[in-house]
């Protein structure tokens, strides 16, 4: 791995994981045009400790207030997070190898980036048209939680899901906003620890420095470094998108980004 390539992929996690265009799929994406195997466990788990960084700066307070009674927004959000963490403990390692892992990688995110897309763009037209929302409840907190567990799909946002899942619940905005980013607090910080031990107790994370000798170490903290701060811009971004739930130019982009990653694999360049 070349610094510039850390520098980039950074930018790239820190952006996408807040935007609704799905930031495994597009590291799954600019790895295999990079062609980056060895080095990738480790770095990615940095670069999701850099946005975890982020949300944690923009939300503090919210954070903070969890742990004061009468914890109802820390018990939705134990809840909410439960999907996803039984569907990424069962099916991590089934999505790294005939997924990300996959020789037609480049149809599977065109596939997934297609739906994201499609899901935003419904998702827009409904928000503009509801007259009523609800505040954060059961009815809204439980497709979000779903939501999240379909995102462990490289190519399905996480952010995107969960919000739209929360607004066609009937959700308001500013509260749905901000209950999808905390709750990627747990999803990757229980990622973080889980990958860690796993790597560390297969070796696949020696191996990884091994491999890529000194330059690794400034590859990581400059991998980290970016991905928090460009995180905190996509978060900020995000929050402005969502009160006038323009979501068409993402949409148009993922199309967009799905007829590349088509083209790739035909050119046998993916």
């Amino acid at each position: 791995m070349e610094i510039w390539q850390a520098i980039v992929l950074g930018l790239t996690q820190g952006l996408t994981e807040f935007l609704p265009v799905s930031s495994s799929g597009h590291l799954a994406f600019m790895m295999r045009v990079f062609g980056i195997q060895q080095g990738g466990l480790f770095f990615s788990i940095i670069l999701h400790l850099g946005t975890l960084v982020a949300v944690c700066v923009v939300y503090y307070r919210d954070i903070i207030a969890l742990f004061k009674k009468p914890f109802k927004t820390l018990g939705f959000l134990v809840i909410a997070s439960i999907p996803a963490a039984i569907v990424g403990f069962l099916l991590e390692d089934v999505i790294d190898e005939h997924l990300l892992g996959s020789a037609h990688l480049g149809i599977i995110l065109a596939v997934f980036f297609t739906v994201t897309a499609s899901v935003l763009f419904v998702t827009e037209i409904f928000a503009k048209r509801r007259q009523n929302e609800l505040p954060l409840c059961w009815r809204t907190i439980i497709p979000m939680g779903v939501a999240q567990a379909v995102a462990v799909l490289p190519g399905i946002s996480r952010s995107g899901s969960t919000i739209c899942a929360g607004t066609f619940a009937g959700g308001k905005s500013e509260e749905v906003a901000k209950f999808s980013f905390l709750m990627s607090i747990p999803v990757i910080l229980g990622s973080f620890v889980v990958s860690l031990a796993k790597g560390l107790y297969k070796g696949e994370i020696q191996a990884d420095f091994a491999a890529n000798g000194s330059v690794y170490g400034w590859c990581i903290a400059l991998g980290f470094i970016i991905s928090a701060i460009s995180g905190l811009v996509a978060i900020k971004v995000m929050l402005k998108v969502i009160q006038k739930a323009n979501y068409k130019w993402f949409s148009l982009y993922l199309v967009l980004l799905a007829i590349v990653c088509i083209i790739l694999y035909c050119c046998n360049s993916f």
